[in-house]
């Protein structure tokens, strides 16, 4: 029997449902509705409890009460002991229905709707990445934690970048987006703000990065500029830049995949704040 906290849903015209499924499917969705679906356990617990000491909390986005938590009626059984009372509203829906919302090839039994986060003011001074028209989903989210992980609180993400709460860039984020200030759908001019040095990363031309380390010579804090796919750092976003900073490939390959080459460029940074502790 369903105690009385907790809302059964069987019909899959439920307007709940139908928002659900929008949410899971429409990359845009939240923008409309104001409402975030994070699929999964793991994202779930991100955004609940997020993992970062007291003093990088600031502007964290996670840590609130969700809106909604949804469960299927076979984990229910078992997750109510942790999960009860976890949301302002809790609902349980038969396997197929929860599954029919999913845009996973397997489901998720559980997931929270959080209301879409305050988009918070840009810090001047803050370690920031900023990405530049990226256009791939799977991209913009391994960025975010490669950012999460390497001490970067901020990610600006500008007109014509993945939507950054959408459901592929979550999935991929793997609940980095509760450890970041995030900043999306903003013009060039919002980064007139920043006050620290910016990088802009090139495969044709600029210092080696290799050789900044070893100088010692890459700023902390910094912006890093990361851009399209295929097209690189915009010339207009080039001529902001302090620095070009190219990556060497001894294999000889023109280019690397850029989530690929933010995570050397980060995971630098991070080892020139780490030297000068």
């Amino acid at each position: 029997m369903t105690s009385p906290e907790v809302t059964s849903i069987t019909s899959r015209d439920n307007p709940l449902l139908k928002d659900l499924r929008r949410l899971a499917q429409d990359p845009g969705a939240y923008r409309k509705l104001g409402r975030v679906w994070l699929e999964g356990d793991h994202l779930c617990r991100a955004a609940r409890e997020p993992g970062a000491p007291p003093s990088r909390r600031r502007g964290r986005r996670g840590g609130g009460r969700p809106a909604v938590a949804v469960f299927t009626e076979s984990f229910w059984q078992a997750a109510q002991f942790e999960w009860a009372g976890c949301a302002h509203k809790t609902v349980v829906l038969p396997d197929a229905l929860l599954h029919g919302v999913s845009g996973l090839e397997s489901p998720a039994p559980m997931g929270f709707v959080i209301d879409t986060p305050v988009q918070p003011e840009l810090m001047p001074m803050a370690p920031t990445v900023v990405l530049d028209r990226l256009q791939d989903a799977g991209n913009v989210g391994s960025i975010l934690r490669s950012a999460a992980a390497f001490g970067f609180e901020q990610v600006v993400a500008l007109k014509g970048t993945a939507a950054l709460w959408a459901p592929k860039v979550l999935r991929a984020g793997m609940g980095a987006h509760f450890g970041l200030r995030l900043i999306e759908g903003v013009t060039v001019h919002a980064l007139d703000a920043l006050q620290v040095p910016v990088l802009a990363t090139s495969s044709h031309g600029g210092q080696w990065l290799h050789e900044a380390q070893v100088e010692r010579t890459l700023p902390h804090p910094c912006a890093w500029l990361l851009g399209h796919e295929g097209q690189g750092v915009s010339p207009e976003l080039q001529q902001r830049a302090t620095r070009l900073i190219r990556i060497a490939q001894p294999g000889g390959e023109e280019s690397l995949n850029v989530a690929a080459a933010a995570a050397i460029c980060l995971h630098a940074s991070a080892a020139i704040s780490l030297w000068d502790q």
